[in-house]
């Protein structure tokens, strides 16, 4: 996990070491962000069906050779055409490998050992981002052996051979697989509808919002449509579908993916526009802006252990406490603002506060989805909930990236500082309404009394 996520975020640092190397023009240059995530984020539903039908362990040590092939074709690109088509296969991998975690936790790890799984899950997939950025940095200005970028790519290669050696012994033997055929239509349709939803979100702002994003996203919505008819009739059928859409049709599952999403398109705006206010605004460092997120990561990763402590009353209520204490601290950062103060010290601290409880809420509202939905479901929730959070965090980074370039289009300290209060007083109103939706999660759940005789009835069944 923590592979895929930093490639998502050290790229973006290199990209002026490549446009100076290789000469990419500006849309080649957006190619090689997004190349990635589009496909990271379009294949992760199809990659967790696919560990299913052949096997957990296998499909993640395919991918994981995919990720660290493509890491290297990456690193040793002559051009910028052929650094493109790597990231998209670089992307690939990351999905197949990505896909796999999530679902083996959820088959292999019980109760308490379950949840310290889910809250080192939950620490890598927040302290990736930040470190793709500061290591990004270093590696660049270290410009090693003259090699400029290269390195950012390259550095996959040693820890791609090493994770593999350690999956192939530590991994558990994969099961029975299922015999059924992979739902090609579904792949096809759902891909198509993610595409035509993530592509414009990715490349619209920096193409200024030209007619073909806004027919992008009308046309999704049938495209979604398509999927949910094949999906139903693959279901009637017999075969095996590409998701359980029933599952779409339980309020714990539905409110916690849309509070998850709300709550990782905050993330990732963070992640965007504080850079572009520190470095532009303030004057600051690449390596500053890096470095200040540190407190963010620090205070994510203390969750998983304290809530492993508490009570379960205080484990349930974590998520909708969590959101609403990450919403306190976006206003707070606002409120700063608005007062006049640019302090670093205050931004560490409440930095600090929104990564506590960021941390609660994911650890806690992942704790609930897999809680929600039986084991058999783990590779739908795998999918479903990764997907949700690549689509989350690029909604955030088109909408809240718009908000504030609108308001700062070229820096400047007053006009940052006023965009990036108005921007985290946005965050603030979404964060809000992520707790809200979580909160609306919990109470839509099955208590575990009227689970049990469930479990019950259809264990009795199979027998």
């Amino acid at each position: 996990m923590f592979l895929g996520n930093v490639d998502i975020a050290i790229v973006n640092i290199a990209t002026p070491s490549i446009h100076e190397h290789l000469h990419a023009s500006g849309a080649e240059l957006e190619l090689i962000v997004s190349g990635y995530t589009l496909t990271y984020a379009v294949l992760l539903i199809t990659s967790a069906r696919l560990g299913e039908m052949r096997g957990y362990r296998r499909m993640f040590l395919i991918g994981l050779a995919l990720f660290t092939c493509a890491s290297l074709a990456c690193g040793l690109a002559p051009s910028s055409v052929v650094l493109v088509a790597a990231r998209v296969v670089q992307g690939a991998g990351a999905a197949l490998l990505s896909s796999q975690v999530l679902t083996g936790i959820q088959l292999n790890f019980k109760e308490e050992a379950r949840t310290w799984a889910l809250g080192l899950y939950t620490a890598v997939l927040s302290g990736s981002a930040v470190v793709g950025q500061v290591l990004g940095g270093v590696l660049v200005s270290a410009n090693l052996f003259g090699t400029g970028w290269r390195p950012v790519f390259l550095i996959n290669i040693p820890i791609g051979i090493a994770l593999f050696a350690v999956a192939w012994y530590f991994l558990p033997a994969d099961g029975r697989r299922s015999t059924q055929r992979v739902d090609l239509a579904g792949v096809v349709s759902l891909s198509g509808a993610l595409l035509l939803l993530v592509l414009p979100m990715v490349l619209g702002r920096d193409a200024g919002w030209p007619l073909w994003t806004w027919v992008c996203f009308a046309a999704s919505l049938p495209m979604l449509g398509l999927f949910v008819a094949i999906e139903r009739r693959v279901g009637r059928t017999g075969g095996q579908p590409l998701i359980t859409l029933s599952l779409l049709r339980r309020p714990p599952v539905v409110w916690a993916l849309v509070s998850q999403a709300a709550t990782r398109a905050t993330y990732f705006a963070l992640l965007f526009v504080l850079a572009l206010y520190l470095q532009q605004g303030l004057g600051k460092s690449a390596f500053y802006s890096g470095v200040v997120l540190v407190a963010w990561v620090a205070a994510f990763g203390v969750t998983g252990p304290l809530l492993r402590r508490m009570p379960e009353r205080g484990k349930r209520l974590a998520a909708p406490v969590g959101t609403l204490l990450l919403a306190l601290a976006f206003a707070g950062i606002g409120l700063g603002l608005r007062a006049g103060s640019t302090s670093g010290a205050l931004l560490v601290l409440l930095l600090g506060i929104g990564g506590l409880g960021y941390g609660a809420a994911f650890s806690g509202m992942l704790s609930h989805l897999t809680g929600s939905v039986e084991d058999r479901y783990a590779p739908d929730m795998s999918g479903l909930f990764n997907t949700t959070l690549q689509v989350g965090g690029v909604f955030g980074v088109a909408v809240f990236g718009t908000v504030y370039l609108n308001l700062a289009p070229n820096g400047g300290h007053d006009a940052a500082v006023h965009g990036f209060m108005v921007t985290t007083f946005t965050l603030a109103a979404v964060g809000l309404v992520a707790a809200v939706l979580a909160r609306l999660a919990l109470a839509s759940a099955p208590t575990a009394k009227a689970v049990q005789p469930a479990t019950a009835d259809r264990a009795r069944t199979r027998a």
